[in-house]
């Protein structure tokens, strides 16, 4: 059989995949994975080849791998899944084509178990490398130019998430993020190396003067800028991200 392409960054497949395994060994032989978007089916290629029961889910079937457990569903819609019999939602380079990222991420509560996880890929526009572009063009790595306007498609980048506003998505939508990975960090990356002490100064003096409620301001020095300034967030190509259903 011919590989089936996987339509994302190097490595992200690896990493999700062991996160996501790691969660299914956790709930044990009844756990189920909704992979979406699908695409032609690569990463539920690799659960079924562990022996995970894997639902698949995409606005159109072009799936490379046979799966009875396939439903076309639009990520901007209500999902055709049950309330709760979800243990795991995969979404793999997915929420930034959506129109709708909120409505998404709540749908995915409303799936999954209580205590189930939700893994995120996306690009990371936290990253040095990608402000730094931002900084000279106005536009984030991954999304380099304008988006055709006279011919809008799924596969735009629509929605880029930062790390502060995917936590904000997740944590106002009934989730506690948990785990902040990426995928790779190329070499040319270490370039930006040298802007982390004036990015950092800047960072804490912005958040220290313009963040007036003090519980905010104690979770952005506890948490948030902790998360943005690990090496995973200044250096690396994706942002992973696992999520828990509180």
């Amino acid at each position: 059989m011919p590989r089936i392409p996987e339509n994302t960054a190097k490595n992200t497949h690896n990493v999700v995949a062991e996160l996501c395994l790691r969660e299914v060994r956790a709930v044990g032989s009844d756990a189920r994975v909704l992979d979406i978007p699908s695409g032609a089916g690569a990463f539920t290629k690799r659960m079924l080849d562990a022996g995970v029961e894997v639902h698949s889910g995409d606005i159109d079937n072009i799936m490379q791998v046979e799966n009875p457990n396939f439903r076309v569903a639009d990520m901007n819609q209500p999902l055709p899944y049950d309330d709760g019999t979800l243990s795991v939602v995969v979404c793999i380079d997915g929420i930034e084509h959506l129109e709708r990222p909120f409505d998404f991420v709540r749908e995915c509560h409303r799936v999954l178990a209580p205590g189930g996880a939700f893994i995120i890929s996306t690009p990371n526009i936290t990253a040095l490398r990608s402000r730094w572009r931002w900084f000279w063009t106005g536009h984030h790595n991954k999304c380099k130019v304008p988006l055709d306007e006279h011919s809008p498609n799924p596969l735009h980048h629509i929605n880029m998430l930062s790390y502060p506003k995917a936590r904000y998505l997740l944590h106002t939508n009934g989730f506690d993020l948990e785990q902040v990975t990426t995928n790779r960090i190329k070499p040319v990356s270490w370039l930006y190396a040298i802007y982390v002490p004036l990015a950092f100064v800047a960072t804490k003096l912005a958040y220290g003067k313009e963040e007036k409620v003090p519980r905010q301001r104690d979770i952005n020095a506890r948490d948030i800028v902790p998360a943005v300034f690990s090496r995973a967030m200044l250096f690396g190509e994706s942002m992973i991200l696992l999520a828990r259903k509180t």
